[in-house]
């Protein structure tokens, strides 16, 4: 199983037309048959995996230990016991399955041909064209956030399939772009939100399950986009930049009003924050104001939600997060992302190409 896993990283890292021709034709069907078995289950498969898991990396630290005491014992010429060696190759067999599944359901997917958005793509776009796409957005999130339906707190309410809705949105765009068509897995909330909240992460994809998981503490808001970004990475989508994207035009393209709404929030915050960065103060109070609505409905937790999540929490909020983001920058960079966690903010460049074919509307 390493061999094979080293094999197939290699010939992922030198050539992107394998790792296309892999994601089209062997991935997307794995997807597909194992996708729809995990999909039966009404809880997330990949959350008792990664606590099997969890579980096992302590067998294994209790492993070296009892190897550690086999060699004093063999060192005073003592008879070893047979039970760690047979304890040591499980887990052998274990973490070389696990590095295989790995490879098969996400490294692979991190070499292949990246979205192209636009027919001539440009890196040179001006401050003027990052106004533009700033104030529409901005524009639009303010309109919208004035006809959305609420409950007597001001929180958005949705009646309806909010997981089937994301499925239907995502096929919608079925044509547009390679591997968006034929069958989705059903979105499903993670038990342990909380701890997934501490980390400040809306969703996961998890290459084990092959599912799209999401945060169920997090604003309503967040959920319509999380949820198309999720099932971006369930059809090869892999990188962060372009999940947001795909996440974005499934819900903005969608015939729900509050997916439309939610695709504009879902990236709002990264074009504002690179057009702030980008001018002066007074430059950026010149232009249109993000209203108090959107503001709101822009938040990741409710104050309410919050104080839940500190109330449960075992370990302290802080501490996790720079731990999650740590492991999170680690293993992009691992598949060749340099940029690390930053690569989530790419997702400006393909809206502004996206946009010089598609005129504001």
């Amino acid at each position: 199983m390493l061999g094979v896993s080293a094999a197939l990283n290699v010939a992922a890292w030198i050539s992107t037309g394998f790792s296309d021709l892999y994601t089209k034709k062997i991935f997307m069907v794995i997807m597909e048959k194992y996708g729809r078995l995990t999909s039966r289950a009404p809880f997330s498969v990949g959350e008792i995996m990664l606590i099997v898991c969890f579980l096992l990396v302590l067998a294994l630290l209790a492993y070296l230990v009892l190897w550690l005491i086999s060699g004093i014992r063999s060192a005073f010429g003592k008879r070893d016991s047979s039970f760690s060696k047979v304890f040591g190759k499980i887990m052998a067999v274990f973490l070389s399955f696990v590095v295989l599944l790995m490879t098969l359901n996400c490294f692979i997917l991190y070499h292949c041909s990246q979205v192209a958005v636009a027919e001539n793509h440009r890196d040179d776009y001006t401050v003027e064209e990052l106004a533009a796409l700033r104030d529409f957005l901005v524009t639009k999130c303010n309109k919208m956030a004035e006809e959305m339906p609420r409950d007597k707190k001001g929180n958005v309410v949705y009646e309806g399939d909010m997981k089937e809705m994301a499925k239907a949105s995502m096929k919608n765009l079925e044509g547009s772009y390679d591997r968006l068509g034929g069958f989705y897995v059903t979105p499903k909330e993670l038990t342990f939100s909380g701890f997934m909240s501490q980390q400040y992460m809306q969703g996961y994809y998890f290459p084990f399950s092959m599912e799209a998981n999401i945060n169920k503490e997090m604003y309503i808001m967040n959920k319509p986009f999380t949820m198309c970004h999720e099932l971006s990475h369930t059809h090869g989508y892999i990188y962060e930049d372009e999940a947001n994207f795909l996440g974005f035009l499934g819900c903005v393209k969608s015939e729900d009003e509050i997916f439309n709404y939610s695709g504009y929030l879902g990236v709002l915050a990264y074009v504002n924050n690179d057009f702030y960065k980008s001018v002066s103060e007074e430059e950026y109070k010149s232009h249109v104001a993000i209203s108090k609505r959107v503001r709101y409905d822009s938040q990741f937790l409710t104050d309410e939600a919050w104080e839940e999540v500190e109330k449960r929490a075992i370990l302290d909020t802080e501490t996790v997060k720079k731990a999650a983001d740590t492991f999170i920058d680690t293993n992009l960079k691992a598949n060749g992302i340099s940029s690390g966690k930053a690569s989530y903010s790419h997702v400006v460049g393909l809206l502004l190409d996206y946009y010089s074919e598609n005129p504001y509307n």
